[in-house]
């Protein structure tokens, strides 16, 4: 329901708001003010860290998936197979392993060793 990071930074956060996250942050670049959020939510001590991947894609309002109170245009957006690609995936992994969100032995799951590389290689790939 929410609007996206770089959504609400251009067309609804208060200067009040846009001051304490200067201030949080030490400094935002309006471009990257997504991965500030984005470094952050991984960097918390949070058990789970969960980002929208139009968070991720640094895209705008136009992205947004849900407006209450709106019956219509919602749960239309759809992301491009081209726009997850290896520098995103990079960024995003260089950052869970700085905040030591990647495991050195992930837990065993349902596709065993063989899953585990495969999801290893789909985070960097």
């Amino acid at each position: 329901d929410n609007d996206t990071t770089l959504g609400w930074w251009r067309n609804h956060a208060s200067e009040h708001e846009r001051s304490a996250a200067s201030a949080y942050f030490a400094s935002l670049d309006e471009p990257e003010v997504n991965w500030a959020f984005i470094r952050a939510a991984i960097a918390s001590v949070a058990v789970l860290c969960v980002i929208p991947l139009q968070d991720v894609l640094g895209l705008g309002s136009e992205a947004r998936m849900n407006t209450p109170s709106h019956p219509d245009g919602n749960w239309r957006w759809r992301y491009l197979p081209q726009q997850l690609n290896s520098s995103v995936a990079g960024r995003l992994a260089e950052l869970s392993a700085g905040a030591g969100r990647i495991p050195s032995h992930p837990p065993q799951s349902a596709g065993g060793e063989q899953g585990q590389r495969k999801a290893a290689e789909n985070l960097t790939a």
